[in-house]
């Protein structure tokens, strides 16, 4: 098994791939283990293989600002979309989580929203004075001309009155992003990534940004730190005279 697994990295495999196949393995031999067919199991002694830490793709903030700019806000839908953008930014949603959003999870009062996010944990996430503006404009004067007397407790509504898809907001973002000119590698969740590590650029508490992204686990809201640092050296490098 040593030899196997030495193998397969060696041979340009990835370290996911390995892992799955050692994951496979261990469960194989602890089932053999239990039904007394093997008297030692041999992966006891094998461990997974290092993985290179995947970074989200995010934005800058000027980015953020074309991106958010970029929606015609005198049209219904410019303004749906501008309100869904600035709401994305200032709370950190999944992208599901926002696309099944509902009138009623909303206090504009608060400028707070309840979630429901993985695994039906439920979160209060925090929205800000700017999308909150973008919000009361969008239900004052876009919404009801989308939905033309429908009625439906879905906050962002397609063009016909349907509840938004996680596919619609993804055309969404890419339309935008070609308008305002931006060129780098976009994810239905880049400005979640960019909430995450907007904050952390600007000092907030990583415990902090945990709970408002809903991790379970802390070591997933890590990761945003490997960006933020990753920002701070390409800054040092452009503006420092020794970078």
């Amino acid at each position: 098994l040593h030899a196997y697994m030495g193998a397969r990295l060696a041979d340009k495999g990835k370290a996911t791939s390995a892992n799955r196949r050692l994951t496979v393995f261990k469960r194989y031999f602890r089932w053999a283990l239990r039904e007394r067919r093997i008297t030692t199991d041999p992966t006891l002694r094998l461990s997974p293989a290092r993985q290179a830490v995947r970074v989200p793709k995010t934005l800058s903030e000027q980015h953020v600002e074309d991106l958010l700019a970029a929606p015609e806000v005198d049209t219904p839908l410019g303004l749906r979309d501008r309100a869904m953008l600035e709401l994305m930014y200032a709370s950190g949603l999944r992208v599901s989580e926002l696309v099944t959003l509902k009138v009623f999870d909303m206090s504009l009062n608060d400028g707070v929203l309840r979630i429901l996010g993985k695994g039906g944990k439920e979160r209060l996430v925090p929205f800000g004075g700017e999308a909150r503006r973008w919000i009361e404009r969008y239900l004052a004067e876009s919404r009801p001309e989308i939905l033309d007397a429908q009625q439906t407790p879905d906050l962002f509504v397609t063009a016909r009155g349907a509840g938004m898809t996680r596919v619609m907001f993804w055309i969404i973002v890419k339309k935008h992003a070609l308008r305002a000119g931006i060129r780098v590698p976009l994810s239905p969740h880049t400005l979640r990534h960019a909430f995450a590590t907007h904050l952390l650029n600007h000092g907030a508490d990583l415990r902090a940004v945990q709970l408002l992204l809903g991790h379970a686990d802390i070591s997933t809201t890590t990761i945003y730190t490997h960006v933020a640092r990753e920002r701070l050296k390409q800054l040092h490098a452009q503006h420092h005279p020794r970078g």
